[in-house]
């Protein structure tokens, strides 16, 4: 063992159904890839800058896998844990519900799902009227038929039936269709993918079958082009600044349009009224946004319900009153005739058109708080019956009387239950505005998660619901730029306007991120992927022709606003990937290290230090700071790396890797603490310093019993005829778990192929229990000493000789973003009384 005392050292342990599956360690060899081309093999190790070339592995070519490995030096660690079925390892949190919790979350699903898309009848006919003025019958019958067609393509078909199936595991949202693309090629421009990732269970990892060719083409071209690795990362960017985007326009299109129905009512009551009453509705709507989903959406739902049911009830009452033959909207011949008719009109008319389909995003990207079935349920019996209902029921009224058709829902109210209604409208409007933000909440954190986004504080709100957050920092951001815009862009048309842009921009992003989840996951036929492509592309680019005409009337503050988003989210993501990978380079020489000795050239005093990094390779750069400007280092040192994995939850078994770094005697380990997107992450210090050693004292534990059995297995191989449910050691000393028939002769096979049988050089099984014991109690030595985090700060300053946007961005956006995001200390929780902070600087 003298040999590799320098060195990382570390087997595979695989975990199926709880119990361990397959095991490959030896005391003198260990699997490493052979090239095809190289007859010599060649070894590639988690500290190789080409160890991404091999990490995956198709399940159905087991067989040929042994066959392709060679044996060399052992490493024991769990960086190769495979947990892909784990029981209890939670896939939902709506799993299982029984009758009562599904009309609880029908309830909830109300107020939070659907409040932008329900709302939209406030408004809509409003703007179409005003870009289209209604010149006979039908027009009003070409605009109604529109209007059905529109909701029947894009929140039904689109959305309901096909886009909420490309959720990440209950996760919606631009984001999620990244994380999901992700997982399935490796597209991320961050270098920190590890094999062990594409094992966790809630990985749910497919790979595409050898017969679809296309599927593994794509696959190939999206990992070896880095062109398009960055069109996707910037279709994922531009999807989710306009999700925000869109978090400001909503709460000011909903409100402003609720309110201006006193000028109905009250008809003395000025613009200037429903601007100072739309701003105190905002103010109030904002600072209640902290209560939480759970709480919120529980009050807010009934309300909903009654919205959806008085708007439904309206639409029967004016089709009884009024004129029943808007039925004939539903023939779509009426929009042939529409635009026809008045074509220049009819098109500029679609921006208005639009507003009916808005919160459509907001479904999917509230995936998180619901189940598919229960928003696809909710949405296709009550949500789409009563919104059709309200147009209808205003198309015939409008037929009926020639009154203000900007104003058709309110017109459209019986008097007797005018101030009912318009009570109901306005508080449904403010639950609209929830919606959209809550939405933005979600696709923020995941945005942070895959590090696309500064990091901000996130407050979970619910206990009992994971995923149910609330951004301080980004709702106050969102209540004052709501407020200016009601402020600056008073007029419910271009506020329409701005809305529609917004909208769109996250439609058409989402059209083409779920077009690839097609030919990339799904596999689907290709005839199947061109109709999906043509008709709502085509769609959303003939909308956005219409909406992009209106643009100069005000409407353009709010793509300037998704824009500069964008560049920040951008630039982020670039510094952030520039940071790494220099510190990827810059990372400590294992030989400096070795030659240092297991006292590391200083005092090692007793206690448990965890230095903080970002790296999953390699030793940080910065422990060599750590060395140099501290007067002494902890008896035990372990590198803990805090690590977004691209799925959204991480089962606690499974949070944690382990490797020993060096020999036993220098008492050095590497730790990576996986999180999803979805997970809360952020647990007390006390919880998360238990959770650590007692997984670390698990991982010395199995470490020894690997040892221990190698030894048994060199001294009887008669373990290799036992039970296939028992331990299988190979001929040549590596230990398998749970393998069945089939696998003992592939074992046995390409074992006898690839290596000699070793030297059975291998300590007692008393030493080995003697090392255990003493390395265990040397760990609740140090624990019981005391826990310091040591945190390092590794900054990036452009290089004098580069080029000057490159300063620009580098020196003064992102290190501005990176002051005011929330620092490293506030993200572990760590206490200030046992933490110690160094900072670095790289030049790049």
């Amino acid at each position: 063992m003298a040999t590799e005392s320098g060195s990382e050292r570390g087997s595979i342990i695989s975990i199926r159904n709880g119990g361990l599956s397959s095991m490959d360690s030896m005391e003198s060899h260990r699997w490493v890839f052979q090239d095809e081309e190289d007859e010599d093999g060649s070894e590639i190790d988690l500290d190789d800058s080409n160890f991404n070339n091999h990490n995956d592995v198709d399940s159905e070519d087991e067989d040929s896998l042994y066959q392709k490995l060679i044996r060399t030096g052992p490493r024991i660690d769990s960086f190769g844990v495979e947990a892909l079925e784990v029981p209890g390892a939670q896939r939902s949190d709506y799993e299982d519900a029984g009758f009562g919790k599904t009309i609880f979350l029908a309830c909830q699903t109300l107020g939070v799902v659907f409040g932008d898309v329900g709302t939209s009848p406030i408004y809509t006919f409003s703007v179409i009227f005003s870009r289209a003025p209604i010149n006979g019958d039908e027009d009003i019958i070409g605009a109604l038929s529109l209007v059905l067609y529109t909701l029947i393509l894009v929140p039904l078909i689109k959305y309901i039936l096909i886009v909420l199936l490309a959720n990440d595991d209950g996760e919606g949202g631009t984001v999620a269709l990244y994380s999901l693309i992700c997982r399935h090629a490796k597209v991320s421009l961050l270098p920190n993918q590890l094999a062990s990732d594409t094992r966790i269970s809630s990985f749910r990892l497919k790979v595409p079958s050898a017969e679809l060719e296309r599927s593994l083409k794509i696959k190939e071209y999206l990992e070896t082009s880095l062109a398009l690795k960055k069109l996707v990362l910037v279709l994922v960017l531009a999807g989710t600044s306009m999700v925000i985007a869109d978090g400001v326009v909503t709460p000011a299109m909903s409100v402003i349009s609720a309110v201006r129905g006193l000028k109905v009512g009250v008809p003395t009551v000025e613009q200037d009224h429903v601007v100072m009453i739309s701003v105190a509705y905002l103010i109030i709507l904002f600072s209640v946004q902290k209560y939480g989903t759970s709480k919120v959406g529980l009050v807010i739902g009934p309300a909903l319900f009654i919205w959806f049911c008085s708007l439904g009830g309206i639409g029967i009452y004016n089709l009884m009153t009024h004129d029943s033959s808007v039925v004939k909207a539903f023939n779509p011949i009426h929009i042939y005739h529409y635009f026809k008719r008045k074509p220049y009109e009819a098109w500029y008319s679609l921006g208005g058109c639009l507003l009916c389909a808005t919160g459509s995003e907001a479904m999917f990207a509230d995936l998180c708080y619901f189940p598919v079935r229960t928003i696809q349920i909710t949405f296709v019996f009550l949500v789409l019956p009563c919104l059709m209902l309200g147009y209808m029921g205003q198309a015939a009224y409008l037929l009926d009387n020639s009154g203000d058709p900007t104003q058709a829902f309110f017109s459209s109210i019986p008097d007797s239950a005018f101030w009912p209604v318009f009570l109901i409208a306005n508080i449904a409007a403010l639950i609209a505005s929830r919606t959209m933000t809550t939405a933005t909440f979600s696709c923020i954190k995941q945005s942070t998660a895959l590090g696309c986004f500064p990091r901000l504080k996130i407050v979970h709100t619910s206990r009992k619901f994971m995923g149910q957050i609330y951004i301080p920092a980004i709702n106050w951001f969102l209540m004052a730029s709501a407020v200016l815009l009601v402020c600056t862009i008073a007029s419910t048309n271009e506020i329409g306007n701005a809305y529609g842009i917004a909208e769109l921009g996250v439609m058409m992003m989402t059209t083409f991120l779920v077009i690839l989840v097609m030919l990339l996951i799904w596999q689907i036929n290709i005839i199947i992927v061109i109709l999906f492509a043509l008709i709502f592309l085509g769609l959303e680019l003939t909308f956005l022709s219409s909406v992009l005409h209106g643009i100069g009337d005000g409407s353009w503050i709010i793509l300037v606003f998704g824009i500069v988003t964008f560049l920040m989210m951008y630039i982020w993501n670039y510094g952030s990937k520039l940071r790494y990978e220099t510190e990827v380079k810059k990372k400590m020489s294992m030989d400096v290290l070795r030659g240092l000795g297991c006292n590391l050239g200083t005092v090692r005093a007793p206690g448990i230090g965890l230095l903080y990094n970002e790296l999953v390779k390699g030793v940080p750069a910065i422990f060599g700071h750590f060395l140099t400007t501290l007067p002494a280092v902890h008896s035990m040192i372990i590198f803990v790396c805090i690590k977004h994995v691209p799925v959204p939850v991480v089962p606690q078994n499974e949070r944690f890797l382990f490797r020993r770094v060096c020999s036993k005697s220098y008492h050095i380990f590497r730790c990576i603490a996986r999180y999803g997107y979805k997970d809360k992450g952020k647990e007390s210090h006390q919880l998360f310093e238990q959770l650590l050693i007692e997984s670390l004292e698990k991982f010395i534990r199995r470490e020894a019993q690997e040892r221990s059995l190698e030894s048994d297995g060199d001294d009887d191989d008669s373990d290799f005829e036992e039970d296939p449910s028992q331990v299988i050691v190979g001929p040549n000393g590596s230990v398998y778990f749970g393998v069945n028939e089939a696998d003992r002769l592939s074992i046995a096979i390409s074992e006898a192929s690839t290596s000699q049988e070793p030297e059975k050089d291998g300590p007692a099984s008393s030493d080995l229990e003697h090392s255990l014991e003493s390395e265990l109690a040397f760990l609740h030595r140090a624990k019981e000493s005391g826990v310091v985090y040591l945190l390092g700060h590794g900054d990036i300053r452009a290089r004098k000789d580069s080029w000057f946007i490159k300063k620009l961005v580098i020196n003064y956006f992102y290190a501005f973003m990176r002051k005011n995001c929330t620092r490293g200390t506030a993200t572990l929780n760590a206490p200030n009384t046992n933490l110690i902070q160094v900072a670095m600087t790289y030049m790049v």
